[in-house]
């Protein structure tokens, strides 16, 4: 390469790096304190062509570190060394299954997408959000009720970006971040080597965040699917009819989905889906080496 083209090559990397140092450059003036309360004192907006972020990095646990329990209780690893942990569904007979899971690459990735796609990932990567998807479902058993899981086996692999669970009878539903599939299920099985089973498309693409939250309603009849809009980003929040947050409901194959707009807030749980079990869990974001922990008194 020749000087001139190597100077040319150059511009792209030096505007990044200004464009991050300028988003990490603010100050804060005020205390928390002083924006905490019934009466926050808060400060003036300022406009500016990146905005100011503060990023945190991600820290993983040490090998004896562990969450501050309440008064009387203790905390135990559940399960370590988990690869991205994002949602956790409990069977009827007590195993744990976890989505090891991450965004699916977009298409736009793959062309770059401006000074603005590099900052945002650069930003992303800081806090451990973007990494390569396991793509699996794994199970975690605790046979003896100490809280500490004894087995764990991959329970479904090759999946697309899963995220919600639900069993409803002998069929185990899947929320990929493309399609809501299922898979036949025998009680207390850890593996599942069946080919999945289409029930429906879910949307993706502009203002669609990739995960899909899976509610099965309380006679099993119904399934209904979450998907928060991705409207954080001014460039897209306000484009019509586009950033609405959607349920589907399916009633399980072959029925299509149905699609009600509005039909939840903004995010990618339904209401009413975190459900109580003989553990109280707690799930680490963390990119490698994610733990779970469990409430073992």
């Amino acid at each position: 390469m020749n000087a001139p083209a190597l100077k040319l090559a150059r511009w792209p990397l030096s505007l990044m790096t200004v464009a991050i140092l300028a988003a990490c450059g603010d100050t804060a003036t005020l205390a928390i304190e002083q924006g905490t309360g019934p009466n926050p004192q808060l400060p003036e907006p300022v406009k500016r062509l990146i905005p100011t972020v503060k990023v945190a990095p991600v820290k993983r646990w040490t090998e004896n570190a562990k969450p501050i329990a309440a008064d009387d209780l203790q905390v135990a690893a559940f399960a370590r060394d988990l690869d991205h942990p994002r949602w956790v569904y409990v069977l009827p007979n007590g195993d744990v299954l976890v989505a090891e899971t991450a965004e699916p690459p977009k298409p736009e990735d793959a062309e770059g997408g401006g000074i603005r796609k590099k900052v945002q990932g650069a930003m992303m990567s800081k806090a451990g959000a973007v990494v390569p998807s396991a793509n699996r479902i794994t199970l975690l058993r605790d046979a003896d009720g100490d809280g500490v899981a004894e087995v764990r086996t991959q329970f479904i692999s090759g999946l697309f970006s899963p995220f919600g669970m639900a069993l409803i009878g002998d069929r185990f539903y899947v929320a990929n971040a493309d399609a809501l599939v299922s898979f036949p299920y025998k009680p207390g099985e850890t593996h599942i080597t069946a080919k999945p089973t289409f029930v429906a498309n879910l949307p993706g693409g502009l203002n669609h965040h990739w995960t899909k939250s899976l509610l099965a309603s309380a006679d099993g009849s119904k399934l209904y699917v979450a998907s928060a809009p991705t409207a954080m980003w001014p460039k897209t929040a306000w484009r019509p009819n586009s950033t609405a947050p959607r349920s589907w409901r399916s009633t399980r194959p072959p029925a299509a989905a149905a699609c009600s707009p509005a039909a939840c807030a903004i995010r990618s749980a339904p209401p009413g889906s975190r459900r109580a079990s003989r553990y109280g869990w707690w799930s680490t974001s963390a990119t490698r080496s994610a733990a779970i922990w469990c409430r073992t008194t």
